[in-house]
Parts: C-alpha cells; structure tokens; sequence
C-alpha cells in the first residue's frame, strides 16, 4: 500500500468526535504490514515499536481531525477524499493524517539505526490528551519528529524543519465588585471598571521573545472576550475577561501582575507548552533528510502553533517538526495537502530513521 492509498483510507475515516475508527484502522494496518509489536492503549493511542538500541526515535502524529464542514462529509457520515491537480483534498488531510499515513509507511520501510516508534495520539486538537496520556505512562522517547506541517515556511513547496514552536496559554480575569442601583453607583463597587484597570495592565504587557535557528520567535498577549453587567441600570458586581496568550520557551508575559490589582482573580484555563529542540546534531540530522529528499534546499525554521512535541519536550524528549502541511491549509472547508509532499516525507522519515541515532 502505497502513502496516497493509506492517506485516502485514513482521511475517509472519521475521527472528529470518536477517534476508535480510525485507531482501529491505524492498528490494524501495521499488524498486516509489519512484524512490529503494535498496540492500541486505553485512551486509543496507536503505538509500533521495532528495532532496537539504547536511545529511540519516534515518529509522531495525531489520527483525531477537527470538525468537518458540511462539503466534507459524504451522504453515509464517510469523509470526502478528493484528488485534483496533484493535491488531496478533505478534512484531515493536511492537519495531519497525511504525515500519519507517511510516518507508517517509513515505519514499515526502515531498517532503523535505533530502535524506531511509530505513535498517533487522540486528542491532539483539543489539548493533547492522547500525548498527555501516553507521557503520564511512560512514553519516553529520546528523540521524536512530529508531522505537522512545515512545509512553505522558508519558500514554497519546501519541506524545512522547525526546531521551534510557541505554545498557547489561555487563562481568565475575573473582576469583582458591590453590585449597586445605577442612580447611586457611589455605593457600590463597579467591576467593570475594576476590569478596565486590569485590561490597561495586558496592554502594557512586553511579549516575550527568544531567538531561535537565527529567527525572533515573538509571543503576544491579548484580551479576547468580555463579559459582565446583569442590566442597564445596576451597577455590575462581576466582570470576566479572557485572554490569549502565545508564549516562547523560556520566557512567559507577566500576567501574573493583574492578580495584584484590588478585587482582581487570575486563573489558569489552558497551557499548551512552547518547544525548542536542544539537539543541534539531532536537528541537522532530519535536515539532512529532507536535503536528501527533495531538490529544494530546506532550512531550520520555527512554527507559530504549539504541537504535541511542546508536551514531549516538556518530558524531555528532543523534537522536531516536519510535515506535510502547508500554512493556511489546516482546518479549512478547502484543508488539502500535496500528494508529492507526502511522499517526500515519508521518504525523509525514513532517512531520518536509519540515520539516528548516529
């Protein structure tokens, strides 16, 4: 089975709300395919493992898609795959089964330097979950490339590697006062107000920012939502505001200050981990890999979205990013990737795979 043909069958699967078919699909291909020990763990994690050696290599991705648009489902619940001029086009195809379908088939055709993992995570999308779960049980891999996309960043239709990616902290600002009549609002305490002196404090937040692979990795913060107030004439005794934040390894904005204004709450909702891949022969070696794999001359560059390599190198394990995906593509009612990019990565992993560990 070719990398187009198990890409079809995976982006036809769906895995939007109940990853358990695609898992299945996932498992049970690599038991056919492969003479890998092969698993499908509590959560639906999909996990190979073959080879072996001191340090591991794993190939990583996530089998769980957003929701589809209405044009991407079929009349019998089934994903619609399309192929037109050299792309396929469907929910999941750039975000990321592609890279999924690519990591399996160079899983099954490396003859590994180390011993090799193939693992496809559930809930990526809705905060790592499947990630989580597995590092929380002892997936501990040495050294991992993550499929999502890096493709297009230093110049089209070139796959770079991202030896960098920021991470997304969500959090809430609550802001309480003395609810009053309006007429006489001096008896009460107004929490939007209370709120307001907690926005001007985001706004003059400095946002981090690192150097990494010779680039500004730059993070921000801002104030996304409001909510406060019951009617026109009392005076609010609760005001909520939410923000984002996208923040760098190493460096985080100091939100912590709003929690020091009077009647202001600071709580933590989200935190999506930043990564940095500290291994520069790791790096280069997967660089190497893509050279090899394509006529483009591909670079180290850094990705704006936070992955599942932000919680694996948060447990230590050594990442890098190198996918399929295009920027604008992932999560698109147009999402499709190139069906000769996903044969190139799956040429590159395999590269990397019986490269490293060296």
């Amino acid at each position: 089975m070719s990398v187009i043909d198990l890409t079809r069958e995976l982006v036809r699967t769906p895995s939007h709300e109940d990853e358990t078919a695609a898992g299945e699909l996932l498992e049970e291909w690599l038991r056919r395919e492969t003479a890998a020990e092969v698993t499908r763990d509590e959560v639906g994690n999909v996990l190979a493992r073959k080879g072996a050696g001191e340090e591991t290599l794993a190939l990583v991705g996530h089998h769980d898609v957003v929701e589809p648009a209405d044009s991407q489902v079929g009349p019998g619940g089934e994903y619609v795959v399309e192929e037109r001029d050299g792309r396929l086009y469907g929910r999941g195809t750039a975000d990321m089964k592609g890279a999924v379908a690519a990591a399996a088939i160079a899983f099954r055709n490396a003859e590994p330097a180390g011993e090799l993992v193939f693992a496809s995570f559930v809930g990526e999308e809705v905060g790592g979950v499947g990630a989580r779960h597995a590092i929380e049980n002892g997936f501990a891999p040495e050294y991992a490339v993550v499929g999502e996309g890096s493709t297009g960043y230093s110049a089209s239709g070139v796959t770079d590697v991202a030896v960098a990616h920021k991470g997304r902290r969500g959090s809430t600002i609550t802001a309480r006062g003395e609810r009053a009549h309006a007429s006489e609002q001096e008896a009460g305490e107004n929490a939007i107000y209370r709120a307001s002196d907690a926005v001007d404090v985001v706004r003059d937040l400095e946002a981090p920012t690192v150097e990494v692979a010779g680039e500004r990795l730059t993070g921000s913060v801002v104030v996304t939502e409001i909510e406060g107030g019951t009617a026109m004439n009392v005076v609010p005794d609760r005001c909520e505001l939410t923000v984002d934040e996208r923040t760098v390894p190493g460096e985080r904005a100091a939100l912590e200050r709003v929690g020091e204004l009077e009647g202001i709450e600071w709580t933590i909702d989200q935190d999506l981990p930043p990564m940095e891949c500290g291994d520069e022969a790791f790096a280069e070696t997967v660089l190497e890999a893509a050279d090899g794999a394509q006529s483009g001359a591909p670079g180290l560059v850094t990705k704006p979205h936070a992955t599942d390599a932000g919680w694996l190198s948060r447990a230590g394990t050594e990442c890098v990013i190198c996918g399929a995906s295009e920027p604008g593509e992932a999560h698109t009612d147009t999402e499709s990737v190139s069906i000769a990019v996903l044969e190139r990565c799956a040429d590159l992993y395999r590269r990397s795979a019986e490269t490293w560990p060296r």
